[in-house]
């Protein structure tokens, strides 16, 4: 008999707050939180815009010995787990004396890799690279630090899966705990915010272009003409239902269903057949209709094909339910691997606190946009089932359904 998936904790590091409340205050005020970055435009980059995440201390909390291994996406990683640990009330002593495992979404360490090669072509040594320079710069670097550093003892796992990592990540942790095979899994998913790590996307003109640094996400808008990069950690802590009732822990939401699909196509051009199919299947492993979602957080980047190719799937498995749909990434900019697990808190937050925080910049939709109920404004609305969307290049989908408890 599977067992049932819950949801008991949450942390964040975002560009709209590095606390549930603040990042909570920000969706319901509709505050960007994107900039426009002066060192991008002196360093030669097309678009200057990017999210603003703050750099956080970790000296009151890691020794330098160990801080020398994380880079800075293990580094936002790192305290988006501390809070989610802490409001899961998972404590050290428990976590040390029971199986609690990790699967994390990372796909790149520009920077890490990029100073650590620099090190050795300057001094022509590879002893220059330093020490720590293998484990900041290895894909599962985030999963490998928090492994160590909070001790934990189950699954150790790393998924890449481009703009889906987060996503899928929990879909994978939800496999492991509905199968037995793990009753606690740290899930999230993290996402550098250097210029580094998007340089190539700027350079192949994906960035969006505008004067106004909060006007520049427009996701499902005529107007939009590209993304804004983001980045910082999200953390979700997932629990078998037995095993959140035997230690009192707090449960907060249910996940209900997980859908994925590959498009089999374009490597970076998404088509309809493989998000919808993803929909699909994730409706399929809930076993629940259309009618019973209250809300879709979408994938849309503010691209225009993407958000089109999304918005023409919903409408193709939605039908004639005209679902609220809202793209947070108006608000944060494109999170990359983390926004698959960072979309799950800010639906959540929304979820327990009735509203649905508007798509803002939404002014026109385009003819092919136009099929779907896009929020533009924040709302007072109660609902209890929630999908969220990731897709990513390479055509990997992932989409997930949470129920509120």
């Amino acid at each position: 008999m599977q067992q049932r998936v819950v949801i008991t904790g949450l942390g964040i590091w975002s560009c709209l707050g590095t606390t549930l409340e603040e990042v909570r205050q920000s969706l319901y005020d509709g505050r960007s939180g994107i900039i426009c970055s002066q060192e991008r435009k002196d360093a030669g980059f097309r678009s200057p815009l990017t999210a603003d995440v703050p750099r956080p201390d970790l000296k009151p909390y890691i020794g330098r010995n160990q801080r020398q291994f994380m880079p800075e996406e293990a580094q936002y990683a790192y305290m988006a787990t501390r809070d989610a640990l802490a409001a899961a009330r998972l404590d050290q002593d428990y976590i040390d004396k029971h199986e609690v495992g990790i699967v994390y979404g990372n796909d790149s360490v520009a920077e890490a890799t990029m100073l650590a090669l620099d090190k050795f072509r300057q001094a022509q040594s590879t002893a220059a690279c330093g020490s720590g320079a293998i484990f900041q710069s290895m894909n599962s670097t985030v999963t490998m630090n928090l492994a160590c550093l909070f001790h934990l003892k189950g699954i150790n796992l790393t998924a890449s899966a481009a703009c889906a990592s987060g996503s899928q990540s929990i879909g994978l942790g939800t496999l492991l705990i509905r199968n037995g095979l793990q009753e606690c899994v740290v899930c999230g998913g993290a996402q550098e915010a250097n210029m580094y790590g998007v340089a190539s996307f700027d350079g192949i003109q994906s960035f969006a272009l505008n004067d106004i640094a909060e006007k520049a996400s427009r996701p499902f808008d005529r107007d939009r003409n590209g993304l804004v990069p983001g980045g910082g950690a999200a953390t979700v802590i997932l629990e078998s239902y037995e095993h959140a009732i035997r230690r009192g822990a707090p449960i907060l939401a249910e996940v209900l269903g997980w859908g994925f699909s590959g498009n089999g196509d374009h490597i970076s051009t998404p088509n309809i057949t493989g998000p919808a199919r993803s929909l699909e299947l994730c409706l399929k492993d809930a076993n629940i209709d259309t009618k019973e979602i209250g809300y879709v957080n979408a994938h849309a980047t503010s691209t225009k094909i993407g958000d089109a190719r999304e918005a023409q799937a919903i409408a193709q498995i939605f039908g004639d339910h005209h679902v609220p749909v809202t793209s947070t990434k108006s608000q944060t900019g494109h999170e990359m691997w983390m926004a698959g697990a960072s979309e799950i808190i800010y639906s959540l937050l929304m979820m327990k606190n009735n509203f649905i925080a508007g798509n803002i910049n939404f002014e026109h939709p385009d003819d092919e946009t136009a099929c779907i109920n896009i929020i533009p404004e924040t709302i007072e609305a109660h609902f209890d089932i929630f999908l969220s969307n990731s897709f990513g290049f390479g055509g990997t989908n992932s989409t997930l359904i949470i129920k509120n408890i």
